[in-house]
């Protein structure tokens, strides 16, 4: 590191610049070398080449190392990869992920699960991996940026002329004509080649396409606001990719919203034989499916357990594939559908199977059930509802899907002959299901005096046709496509333009000229060639390189 970086211009530069800042002249080490000199960021110091840095600085240097941002995005692309190994668990329309991996995947699923590769774009680690990425874009881009501006805003038009003639094109010769004016004939060809020129007497410093610089510190701001978009779907409100499953006739409540969806009508059409091709004959392939919704928002008793929501319609859409019903950020996508006929409604009588006396029935809902019902001396409340009723490994009731494929409901009845508090009976509709779980068994403290129970089929009802529609919300995608749209930006302006300077100072009838350029050389060459031909002097651009002179 240097510590002396005063220059004998009089200009005093940061501590670790290799070149003055102002007139170019070598510093330090580098002062007598003749190699050409290392011109990214002109030389300017940054901060990660601070000595003897503190904890901060140790911080800084380890996020501005392109190497440590390569590492970081390759871990993260590995990461991504084990993703798509297997379906993540936001994919499984119903059922519990739990008992998918291992029984469909063997030992390897049952580790992808339990590893947590099932949510690996929601994981910690991959989201801390996302952080550090954007922490080394944004550390990187300030530790590079600063410099090059103060580099390049700090530009002298005469330059040392050590500077200039340890360019990577340089050109040395003894003129005929006074230097003011080779200067201004240079000025003036330059000029013609889109250059933007500043001269000083017999010195001269050409520019074009400076704005290129700046191209890989737009990319970063693009890449930047796209992480930053991509982290901002874990908001609450901001990302949902969700499925609901919808009965014909049926509303359901959109969870995490207060927003509710009716199948009001679902339709289906099948390819007859004749549209079929011929090895398709006899298969059932759908044409069209089609359903017709209608989204509600509550506007009270949103998240009450005892009263019915309020709601609101506010959009009515035929959803079918590629169309889908959108409403304030919010789209129903059709998804799939299933046309077995599901239970819908039971009408279960209360039996004393004591003395054989029916006290009546109630009307009873597969989705959305009341939760008191009048029987009557008895009251039943309604605790808890399970859709396909299963034992978890924890030893509780629990439920693995969202349709009623075994559907059971816990209630607590209060009357005549039972405790103050009131009993517990958990019931099955589906009588598999009372003899598959045992239902008596469970409820053997009460069941030799009550029953529910339905008396014929004219107590059942079945659903129609259920569809099962992709819930989307996505706040930030406008926001990932802005930076996408930025970056790409910054890709083409570093890309398709590059940044060019030359310099001149014509010493007691000696012109030295330098050229840089942070990429095709050849063109450079060419230019510095051509501007020299206009003006009189033929020279060979290959002779231009490695510092060649005449």
């Amino acid at each position: 590191m240097i510590h002396n970086t005063k220059c004998e211009c009089g200009h005093q530069n940061y501590v670790g610049t290799v070149l003055c800042e102002s007139c170019g002249k070598p510093l330090g080490e580098d002062m007598h070398s003749q190699e050409p000199l290392e011109m990214r960021y002109d030389g300017v110091a940054r901060r990660s080449q601070k000595s003897n840095p503190n904890w901060i600085d140790r911080i800084w240097n380890f996020f501005s190392s392109v190497k440590i941002a390569v590492y970081l995005i390759i871990i993260t692309l590995i990461g991504s990869i084990f993703g798509t190994i297997l379906p993540q668990e936001n994919t499984f329309i119903s059922g519990n992920p739990a008992d998918y991996y291992g029984p469909n995947h063997g030992w390897f699923g049952e580790v992808y699960y339990q590893l947590g590769f099932s949510r690996t774009y929601e994981s910690w680690w991959f989201i801390t991996l996302l952080v550090m990425i954007g922490t080394s874009l944004v550390i990187c881009s300030l530790d590079r940026v600063l410099p090059l501006y103060r580099a390049l805003k700090k530009q002298q038009i005469r330059k040392h002329l050590s500077f200039i003639t340890r360019q990577k094109v340089v050109y040395t010769r003894e003129l005929d004509v006074p230097g003011e004016t080779f200067a201004r004939e240079m000025e003036g060809q330059l000029k013609r080649r889109r250059f933007r020129v500043h001269r000083d007497g017999d010195a001269l410093l050409a520019e074009k396409n400076r704005f290129s610089r700046w191209g890989p510190y737009i990319n970063h701001i693009g890449l930047i606001i796209f992480l930053l978009a991509v982290l901002a779907r874990s908001i609450p409100g901001w990302y949902m990719d969700e499925y609901v499953t919808i009965p014909e006739g049926e509303t359901v409540p959109i969870e995490n919203t207060n927003y509710y969806l009716k199948n009001e009508q679902f339709t289906v059409e099948y390819y007859t034989d004749d549209e079929m091709p011929a090895e398709m004959a006899g298969q059932l392939r759908a044409k069209l499916y089609q359903t017709k919704a209608v989204l509600y928002e509550c506007t009270a008793n949103c998240h009450d357990l005892v009263e019915e929501p309020v709601l609101e319609e506010v959009k009515r859409h035929d959803i079918i594939v590629n169309s889908p019903l959108t409403y304030q950020g919010l789209h129903a996508y059709q998804f799939d559908f299933d046309d077995t006929p599901k239970l819908a409604a039971v009408e279960p009588s209360l039996i004393n199977k004591e003395t054989g006396e029916n006290y009546g029935s109630f009307d009873l809902r597969m989705i959305n059930p009341d939760l008191h019902y009048e029987v009557g001396p008895y009251e039943l409340e309604l605790r808890s509802q399970y859709m396909e009723f299963a034992i978890g490994e924890d030893g509780n009731p629990t439920s693995l899907s969202r349709d009623p494929n075994a559907p059971a409901f816990f209630f607590i009845i209060k009357g005549p002959g039972l405790a103050e508090e009131g009993e517990t009976y958990l019931y099955f509709p589906r009588q598999v299901d009372k003899q598959r779980f045992s239902q008596d068994q469970i409820n053997s403290h009460i069941s030799d005096r009550l029953e529910l129970s339905v008396g014929s089929m004219e107590g059942v009802t079945f659903a129609g046709a259920t569809t099962f529609l992709n819930i989307r919300v996505d706040t930030a995608m406008p926001y990932v496509w802005v930076g996408a749209g930025i970056s790409m930006l910054g890709l083409i302006m570093g890309f398709y333009w590059n940044h060019r300077r030359i310099w001149l100072r014509v010493d007691n009838g000696k012109l030295s000229l330098g050229a840089h350029t942070n990429k095709n050389w050849y063109g450079m060459r060419g230019d510095v060639a051509s501007a020299l031909k206009k003006v009189g002097i033929e020279v060979d651009p290959k002779s231009l390189d490695n510092g060649g002179k005449n």
